[in-house]
């Protein structure tokens, strides 16, 4: 079990997350009875650019790919998926 981190937040930091997770959960969307669902890469496949899976490190807030040959868009959009530290 990992210890907790010092609360680092502000005052004001921290009455917003409160304010936050005390609103109640959002409604579902209002959708046509004869709607059908749709895959996820249905939507993924109406972006310019598919999405793209590497293996990085976040160093400074930065992310860093591992493999020196794979290059990001300036500004591109990624996911960081984080392994727990044992």
């Amino acid at each position: 079990m990992t210890n907790p981190a010092v609360d680092q937040r502000s005052p004001a930091r921290c009455a917003r997350d409160e304010q936050i997770a005390a609103e109640p959960p959002l409604a579902p969307p209002e959708l046509p009875p004869d709607a059908s669902p749709s895959p996820v890469e249905a939507h993924l496949g109406r972006l310019r650019r598919r999405p793209l899976a590497v293996a990085g490190v976040v160093e400074n807030g930065l992310v860093r790919p591992l493999d020196p040959a794979v290059k990001l868009p300036e500004h591109a959009r990624v996911i960081i998926v984080a392994a727990e530290a044992v």
